[in-house]
């Protein structure tokens, strides 16, 4: 039984075996919620020789606690929101939309980052496997769920690491196959439950997924 990760590589190797039937498979792709996402996702990609690549998602913060969710927006432009935070501390439309634009600028520049002008692989009739660190509110990663169901692929997986068991209650029935080995009763952080979570910077990012390309070949 799993503690704890040593670091997001150790976490990415472990997902990888539950992952193994997945190898090689022909129109299976890895996706990676950056940043922190990537270095979990990556270790999936080499392990399976499958394509890596990112998909975006910005959090929502509440004004003036940026730390706090109140939803998360993903490329392809679904929109998830904490309605329980929302009404609790009333939150005005004006300051969503302000959020909001500001986190898709920011959306936008790690996209122009990350992949640069290189074209979104098809993802209609795909297997996605998703893939993030770990999972706090959820609505991250739901929003990416709702994009990506946009897309019809053909199987939608989420893989994480770490995850509250109620959050897992959740996301299980969003998708076709949901792997998360470590479910606490209680999450506090999901930081928590690694040794090493430093910070994943944009240079990491732009580094695995360039390293990642020479996966693409094999199958």
């Amino acid at each position: 039984m799993i503690q704890n990760y040593s670091n997001r590589e150790e976490a990415g190797k472990i997902l990888a075996k539950l992952l193994h039937s997945y190898a090689g498979q022909k129109d299976a792709l890895v996706l990676a919620l950056p940043r922190g996402g990537v270095p979990v996702a990556y270790e999936i990609a080499k392990a399976l020789h499958l394509p890596l690549d990112v998909f975006i998602v910005r959090k929502l913060g509440v004004p003036g606690h940026s730390e706090l969710a109140m939803g998360a927006i993903a490329m392809g432009g679904a929109t998830v929101f904490n309605d329980d935070i929302v009404h609790e501390l009333q939150i005005s439309q004006t300051e969503i939309n302000r959020v909001i634009a500001t986190e898709e600028q920011e959306l936008l520049r790690r996209q122009a980052v990350y992949r640069g002008d290189k074209p979104f692989p098809p993802l209609r009739g795909k297997t996605i496997i998703l893939v993030d660190d770990g999972v706090a509110t959820g609505a991250t990663i739901r929003s990416a769920i709702l994009s990506l169901k946009k897309v019809q692929p053909a199987t939608l997986i989420v893989a994480v690491p770490v995850a509250d068991r109620s959050i897992c209650k959740i996301l299980q029935p969003l998708v076709d196959e949901f792997y998360c080995p470590l479910q606490p009763d209680q999450l506090y952080a999901v930081g928590a439950w690694y040794e090493d979570f430093s910070q994943t910077e944009d240079e990491e990012v732009f580094s695995l997924l360039r390293k990642a390309e020479k996966f693409k070949a094999v199958h």
